[in-house]
């Protein structure tokens, strides 16, 4: 069944002497793009992560958010950045001077800048870290994809409702179809009647204008062809696969052989029914756009 690109999921376990938790979070968009934040120590997983996560996911704008926290402390170092701690001491006595202000910044003020106090750890390996973290994320991203399958299931509810109001439509429409030529041929009849009196009638030629004007208004090729793609479009609402793009393209076609019969019909019934359709199809392509 499809799935909503729309999702959440979060895990967090402690492992070997690690706290690591992993969140993602998508919304819709046309293709994959993936944003990651880790600790910067640990920047190696991003690529990784972002691999895992597309083995599993095909569409959305996907952030992930994974953070790890030592638990064991004693094999690391605070150390200063001098040069950036330097950098924003003069820029502080910069202002100072510039605006007239009081120099009142001590090393707590300056510590709290970004990158001016760095964590340095013991080599720790990276295949192992990698490990604990893609153990979290499976359990993150099953989550994650548990939602995207439940959203998808209530867009499958919609959808389906919705092409089944386009059938129902498509049934009235070829049952009116043969009574607008009927309806046609009757007003003919009356209004030569009307013009010529009780003259005897061309009764070929009456047909022959019938026969033209059924054939202007004649939709049964796309009735036909709209039945297909309603039946194409439920195939890939009960596909397990990212179907998104193919079931817009879909929509497309359904929204063109409806524009074609709202053209050709010369019928106040049928022009209405075209318009409820066209009503429910642009409901449906909405859906559409927030399926994997």
């Amino acid at each position: 069944m499809v799935k909503s690109m729309t999702g959440f999921g979060r895990a967090i376990k402690e492992l070997d002497g690690y706290i690591i938790s992993v969140e993602i979070k998508s919304v819709n968009h046309r293709y994959f793009e993936f944003y990651s934040r880790c600790p910067r120590q640990y920047g190696f997983i991003d690529d990784k992560i972002k691999s895992f996560v597309n083995s599993k996911v095909s569409r959305g704008k996907i952030e992930c958010y994974v953070n790890i926290e030592a638990l064991n402390t004693e094999a690391a170092d605070v150390v200063v950045n001098n040069t950036l701690a330097s950098a924003y001491v003069k820029a502080l006595k910069s202002i100072a001077e510039n605006y007239d202000l009081k120099e009142d910044f001590g090393a707590s003020t300056i510590s709290r800048f970004q990158d001016v106090l760095v964590i340095k750890k013991a080599d720790e390996d990276e295949d192992k870290i990698w490990e604990m973290v893609k153990s979290v994320a499976d359990e993150a991203i099953d989550k994650f994809v548990e939602m995207r399958a439940i959203e998808g299931e209530k867009m499958y509810d919609d959808i389906y409702s919705r092409s089944q109001f386009i059938l129902d439509t498509v049934d009235f429409i070829e049952k009116r179809s043969p009574q607008t030529i009927k309806e046609y041929n009757d007003k003919l009849v009356e209004r030569v009647h009307t013009l010529i009196g009780d003259v005897s009638l061309d009764e070929a030629r009456i047909i022959q204008e019938v026969a033209i004007y059924a054939d202007k208004v004649a939709v049964d090729e796309e009735t036909v062809r709209l039945r297909s793609h309603i039946e194409q479009l439920r195939e890939f609402l009960s596909s397990d696969d990212p179907v998104g793009r193919k079931m817009d393209f879909l929509v497309q076609e359904i929204n063109r052989e409806t524009n074609t019969i709202g053209s050709k019909c010369n019928d106040l019934e049928i022009s209405q029914k075209v318009v409820d359709m066209k009503a429910e199809i642009e409901k449906i392509r909405e859906q559409i756009q927030n399926i994997e």
